[in-house]
């Protein structure tokens, strides 16, 4: 359920519920990504040309479209520069932020007119990459913004020094959720939609931006979004058949699986067919749950390459697909999706280093100072660092025994964490793994250290939709102090690499830095699920093709 309105987002919030059901329908990003249900940018909806290069690569031009804001204003290069220095100013604030990118690899921005902004860089990068993985972060935000209490201008847009007190007062706003629909702040809008009403428990209501300026303009009077809990409420609305007219199907109430052969995105046999056309919505992601290397008890272990790879190996990625999910979805076996096919998959992805195999899960352990005990307790009975011991900071008779939140109310994620648990039980390792709301995980499984840097393991359900960082480069959740690594991931080989794929074009760069990611295991691999079995009623047009990487257009659709 979104609750966060606000598109410069911490990780806590930084989800698909909120840019996706809620921002993006109001604040347009720079460049739109998802090209009629293809990857890739898409220019009739960008804000902005594509950029133009100069300068050996080292200057990016943009220029911008003429867009209006709600309340009658232009957008113009100051709102991008608003965004611009609001960004330097708050990086550590912003989940998209990696440390030596945006902004801090731009050496001088400025917008020479109303509609061109320059951005200087200090070497050259991939154009592909910049683009997709560093342009593709920018929304432009309003004059109206740029203040620091209601009627109290700031100067933010051309000030660095004033963005501090303005993002202050627009974190404050934006933590005020029953205000969300009222606020004159929010009702600025450049995309096709404005709140009309907006409730924390989910049930969110757009209606259109009269003003709006882009290509395509609603016809629906209304948008509404509508919250479940749990699959069973929204199984029970759909099939009523006549309450909603886009909703998601359960995997669970399939009637029966799909072959094995086809695609993720490929349909099934459909219950409700007789109300509904099926259109299985697969993202540009991957799926997994991340581990907490700064936890000050279990961290230690967590750092152990030889722990992470039993504990990989007693993920049974397939079997979980074939059953629980029937077959939608595919194996995640590192930083790139399996699915569509593409150049950038390697065949260490392909062949997934670390298949399920308690076997394995256990020599793993056993070879590394373990005394292992299937159905009780593994315990480190070799500590100490040397060659078969446990590894430092892990001592004497140390448990196995780990808590692992994880999102509730996804019968298909329930049924996966239930077969983990029982899987790490016959190596003796313990999961208790405890359900959660979705915001409540998300908002746990966040980087941290110290002695309150307690959380262990976090499965949010989702794992990571490549938006906006469209190249699935992997700075933003792998590289060292990003700002959506949250277990605090770090190693300075990985590093490297990253950067590497940042500034060389082709796939030999990209394949030998996930070669070195899915071999390390920087984060638990799981089954990325088809996102979801949407129904669509049966007569409503320009619903699909879906958009990879999540973002809804309701203003498309129509009967």
């Amino acid at each position: 359920m979104p609750n966060w309105i606000f598109p410069f987002a911490p990780i806590a919030d930084f989800s698909v519920s909120n840019s996706s059901y809620l921002q993006f329908l109001m604040y347009r990003p720079l460049y739109w990504f998802g090209n009629n249900g293809a990857t890739g940018v898409d220019d009739s909806l960008s804000l902005a040309a594509e950029p133009v290069y100069s300068n050996g690569g080292k200057t990016v031009t943009i220029t911008l479209k003429p867009y209006k804001w709600s309340d009658g204003s232009t957008l113009t290069s100051t709102d991008v520069m608003f965004w611009f220095n609001m960004l330097k100013a708050e990086k550590a604030n912003y989940a998209a932020y990696t440390p030596g990118q945006f902004p801090d690899n731009i050496t001088s921005a400025s917008a020479p007119n109303a509609t061109t902004v320059v951005f200087n860089t200090d070497k050259a990068y991939s154009q592909q990459w910049f683009l997709a993985n560093q342009l593709s972060t920018i929304t432009p935000m309003p004059v109206a913004w740029d203040v620091t209490a209601a009627g109290t201008k700031s100067d933010c847009a051309t000030n660095e020094a004033d963005c501090k007190a303005v993002y202050n007062y627009l974190i404050t706003q934006a933590k005020d959720l029953p205000t969300y629909a009222t606020n004159p702040l929010w009702q600025v809008v450049d995309g096709p939609w404005k709140l009309s009403s907006f409730s924390s428990d989910g049930n969110v209501t757009f209606v259109p931006n009269t003003t709006y300026s882009g290509p395509v303009k609603p016809t629906l009077k209304k948008f509404i979004e509508v919250p479940f809990t749990t699959d069973d409420a929204q199984f029970n609305v759909l099939r009523t058949g006549s309450t909603i007219d886009v909703g998601y199907l359960p995997t669970q109430d399939l009637t029966s699986p799909k072959p094995a052969s086809s695609g993720p995105a490929e349909a099934g046999p459909n219950p409700l067919s007789s109300n509904y056309t099926l259109a299985p919505w697969f993202l540009y992601g991957i799926n997994y749950f991340p581990i907490n290397f700064n936890n000050p008890t279990v961290g230690p272990i967590f750092k152990q390459l030889y722990f992470r790879q039993a504990l990989q190996s007693i993920v049974d990625q397939a079997g979980v697909l074939s059953s629980a999910a029937k077959n939608y979805g595919v194996q995640t076996t590192g930083p790139v999706p399996l699915f569509p096919d593409s150049p950038l998959i390697s065949s260490v992805e392909k062949t997934n280093p670390y298949p399920f195999s308690i076997s394995a899960a256990g020599k793993y352990l056993s070879d590394n100072g373990w005394t292992v005990k299937a159905g009780g307790v593994t315990t480190c009975t070799k500590p100490g660092t040397g060659a078969g011991e446990c590894g430092a900071g892990i001592t004497s008779g140390e448990p196995l025994t780990f808590t692992l939140q994880y999102v509730s109310g996804q019968q298909t994620i329930t049924t996966a964490m239930q077969s983990m648990k029982s899987n790490a039980a016959q190596v003796g390792i313990t999961l208790n793994i405890v359900p959660a709301p979705f915001n409540t995980v998300t908002g746990t499984a966040v980087p941290c250290s110290g002695a309150t840097c307690t959380w262990q393991m976090g499965n949010w359900g989702g794992g990571w939709v490549y938006s906006p960082d469209y190249y699935p480069t992997g700075e933003l959740l792998f590289s060292t102090g990003a700002g959506s690594n949250s277990g605090s991931y770090s190693n300075p080989a990985i590093d490297k690499l990253i950067q590497s794929t940042t500034t060389e074009s082709g796939t030999a760069v990209m394949q030998a830095y996930e070669n070195a990611l899915a071999k390390d295991l920087p984060v638990v691999w799981q089954p990325n699920y088809t996102y979801s079995l949407t129904e669509v009623a049966n007569g409503l047009q320009g619903v699909t093709p879906l958009n990879p990487y999540s973002a809804l257009n309701p203003e498309n659709w129509h009967y």
